[in-house]
């Protein structure tokens, strides 16, 4: 069933709806493409969350011996951006054919046409 433009839910942030409109203005999604569209925004959102408060922290904290390790954002924002990608992959938005020497799935993106 192929889905009419659906508002992002509100808990994503200000440039994760502002993307999630684009996607719905330029694609025709089925409903659980919209769910994977929802992963991809929340990922991207927990990624970028992340990064600011490594930013503001720093790459290093110091344990409770005094030691540094590093930041348990790091891994956060690494673990959400590969998320990301891997839902963005599975959404199929690449309408061209990717430039790799992994070949796509034969019909993988015919769900998928551009208004």
């Amino acid at each position: 069933m192929k889905t009419r433009a659906v508002e992002p839910p509100e808990h994503l942030s200000a440039d994760s709806r502002t993307w999630w409109r684009s996607i719905v203005a330029d694609f025709v999604l089925e409903a659980h493409h919209v769910r994977l569209l929802q992963g991809c925004c929340e990922s991207w959102d927990r990624a970028e969350t992340a990064r600011r408060r490594v930013a503001r922290e720093g790459v290093f904290i110091n344990d409770r011996f005094g030691q540094p390790k590093a930041h348990p954002g790091v891994d956060v924002e690494r673990k959400a951006r590969d998320q990301f990608r891997f839902l963005l992959r599975e959404l199929g938005l690449d309408v061209a054919p990717p430039n790799e020497t992994r070949a796509p799935a034969p019909g993988a993106n015919a769900h998928l046409r551009i208004k």
